[in-house]
């Protein structure tokens, strides 16, 4: 065990932790921030997806050691009344349907906005292509990013 700093979502943290214990263990069982999901465990299908300096990030295989001082930031500090254009405009074209993979879809989805505010529909799907969702929802996704990417460059 080790006492490590993090900052999470514009907060100083501190926790008592195995160093190689995954980000997404640390967020949901250290610091009860249960938004970002375990699905696959290897990095694979997205859902455990947060930023690290505004960096999309997988969370299920980094161990906690490796993110030192970086900014993390998790779907619930995307925004605190979750006005983000992102999160808008998947509200607007009805994303959800179960649900458990949307929070890492968004913080992709943010991700890629910030890195390129007018995206193609190529653009979009080379980042969002590792990002399942067993729903389904692509077509959804697809138009919700281009609204947000919208409602950012309004």
């Amino acid at each position: 065990m080790a006492l490590i700093n993090l900052n999470v979502n514009g907060k100083s943290q501190q926790i008592d932790v195995d160093p190689t214990t995954p980000v997404l263990w640390v967020l949901r069982d250290h610091l009860q921030l249960v938004g970002t999901k375990y699905g696959c465990g290897i990095a694979q299908c997205g859902a455990c997806t947060i930023h690290i300096n505004g960096v999309a990030t997988r969370s299920c295989t980094l161990p906690v050691s490796a993110v030192g001082n970086q900014e993390i930031t998790t779907i619930e500090g995307l925004s605190e009344s979750a006005d983000h254009p992102v999160q808008k405009a998947w509200l607007e074209h009805d994303v959800y349907q179960c649900g458990y993979c949307q929070a890492g879809q968004i913080m992709q989805a943010s991700a890629l906005l910030n890195n390129n505010p007018n995206p193609s529909d190529e653009d979009i799907d080379a980042v969002m292509d590792g990002n399942i969702c067993r729903c389904g929802t692509y077509t959804r996704i697809k138009k919700a990013i281009k609204t947000a990417a919208n409602l950012k460059n309004a």
